[in-house]
């Protein structure tokens, strides 16, 4: 999906006025997450320029947003919500919770998503029920003991993403992907970062 920042930004932009309108509607006891995802977080996503939908139908194997892929988490497999890749590459993962999940202090959700991305090796992921959205350093090995404020690089309310927009575009949209400079923003992280997953891992050999 070939998309311009302007056209991003128009694009959040009424998607925030639509949730600012229905909000309670949302945060409704019942409303499940696979209904904030589909009317919420599936298009801000799209308003990043990434085909969710895999709308141009290529084949499974090489779509660049893969909902709940398998990914082995300490033995286990776990399913992130969405994984966004190049080729056969994550480049990051988000997490997706239904409104009312307290993006900004409950601690559970952030460990969730650090683990998923310190598993696989993945610089920076994202952590969102559109109402919050919270970006990640999943360099540094989580712990569930950790504050939901750890290893925490960005937060955003969703009446901020008109006017920060740049800030997600410029490192998360498939354009910046594509073009490089989401590797630029990750790269000390990720040097970093594998250095201390090798050491955990050899830890527990």
């Amino acid at each position: 999906m070939n998309k311009t920042f302007e056209q991003g930004n128009e694009e959040v932009a009424r998607l925030c006025r639509y949730f600012a309108t229905n909000r309670q509607a949302f945060a409704a006891p019942g409303v499940k997450e696979a209904h904030v995802r589909q009317s919420l977080i599936d298009p801000l996503f799209e308003a990043l320029g990434w085909d969710v939908a895999n709308r141009a139908m290529v084949a499974p194997q090489y779509r660049e947003v893969i909902p709940e892929d398998s990914l082995d988490v300490e033995g286990q497999q776990k399913a992130p919500d969405y994984t966004f890749r190049v080729g056969p590459l994550p480049k990051f993962y988000a997490e997706a919770k239904k409104c009312g999940v307290n993006i900004h202090a409950d601690p559970a959700p952030a460990y969730q998503l650090r683990r998923y991305g310190w598993s696989a090796k993945v610089a920076v992921s994202i952590l969102t029920d559109f109402e919050e959205l919270s970006v990640y350093d999943c360099t540094s090995r989580p712990r569930e003991s950790d504050k939901a404020s750890r290893a925490r690089i960005l937060y955003f309310r969703y009446e901020e993403y008109p006017e920060r927009w740049q800030e997600l575009w410029g490192v998360f949209s498939r354009e910046a992907v594509w073009s490089g400079a989401f590797d630029q923003y990750a790269a000390s992280k990720r040097k970093r970062g594998t250095s201390e997953v090798d050491a955990e891992f050899l830890k527990a050999v």
